[in-house]
């Protein structure tokens, strides 16, 4: 069966069309674009189609937003998405449209050992609830249930629920971005954008001096990846603080997904800015952030967590979700 899938990010769409059978999917055809760089969906699938000269028997687009009947206003683009226009560009009966992150819990089951870095061994329990905890332009969060036979996503918009505060710190940073954006939630902070405003709230705040190497490369370059680069070599240490915030909030939520759905098959961190720290990762910041839960932190202690280190996991959910469509 020829599919064509999509993950439509914030920054970056990756398309692909798959043979697909139920040994798996076997890339015929793939691609990338800056999605910013483009004015709609349609155009992109238009180049993609014309580009590849294949027509797909069904699609799936993982998408960045909530899909409601067929419909999405994406968050982070100025775009409408509509799958009846998109069925129309590529003359196909139907195009199914998913949440970004219920793409990328479909993908899961599509990695190998390789694709994953072990945060946390746990102990895993092969039919327990998934949750996924993306970070990138955006947050995005998931989870997946056993039906008895397979792990089947459900979508969630939990990466806009409320920002909490845990300490001191992260309540100055609360009422900083309060009056910066009236309405806090975890996206604000847990994101490229909500990086680069922790660092800010540092700056403001007088706790750090901005060192001009930094000012300097934020004025070309994208100022998140800055912050992280400065962060990895420990040149900058506004920019380690900034970032050693932004994992223990990680580690907090990742932490309150793990509760929430009771993830005893495990918490995934996908999104493209985990693999990027992961060395950081691997500190202690993350995991004291995600086990302490009070009475509850030895049942979170024993939950497995993950990084995805493979970009193309929600390309591959949405082949999979294609593919295995009810």
């Amino acid at each position: 069966m020829l599919i064509l899938a999509g993950d439509v990010g914030g920054t970056t769409t990756r398309l692909a069309y798959f043979d697909a059978d139920p040994a798996g999917l076997t890339v015929l055809a793939q691609g990338q674009y800056k999605s910013a760089a483009h004015g709609s969906l349609v155009d992109i699938l238009r180049h993609f189609a014309l580009q590849h000269g294949i027509v797909a028997e069904r699609a799936c687009l993982g998408i960045a937003g909530p899909i409601i009947e067929g419909r999405v206003r994406t968050p982070n683009l100025p775009w409408t998405i509509e799958s009846s226009e998109l069925a129309q560009t590529l003359g196909i009966p139907e195009v199914r449209l998913i949440n970004d992150l219920e793409a990328n819990t479909y993908g899961i089951a599509a990695l190998k050992q390789q694709d994953l870095f072990t945060l946390n061994a746990g102990n895993v329990n092969p039919q327990g609830t998934i949750a996924v905890v993306s970070a990138g332009t955006g947050l995005g969060e998931s989870l997946a249930y056993w039906d008895g036979d397979t792990h089947r996503p459900l979508p969630s918009e939990a990466g806009h629920a409320d920002f909490a505060a845990r300490n001191d710190l992260e309540t100055e940073l609360l009422l900083y971005l309060q009056a910066k954006h009236g309405r806090v939630s975890y996206e604000r902070v847990l994101s490229g954008p909500g990086l680069h405003d922790i660092y800010r709230f540092l700056r403001d705040k007088r706790y750090y001096n901005e060192q001009a190497a930094v000012v300097q490369a934020m004025a070309t370059l994208d100022p998140p990846a800055v912050i992280t680069r400065a962060a990895l070599k420990g040149s900058c240490p506004m920019c380690v603080k900034a970032v050693d915030m932004f994992i223990a909030v990680y580690g907090a939520e990742a932490g309150n997904a793990a509760l929430r759905f009771l993830a005893t098959g495990g918490v995934y961190l996908g999104g493209g800015i985990a693999p990027k720290i992961l060395d950081l990762l691997r500190g202690a910041t993350f995991m004291v952030a995600f086990t302490a839960k009070g009475r509850l932190s030895p049942l979170v202690q024993s939950i497995p967590v993950y990084v995805i280190l493979n970009e193309d996991t929600a390309l591959l959910g949405a082949g999979r979700a294609a593919f295995y469509a009810r």
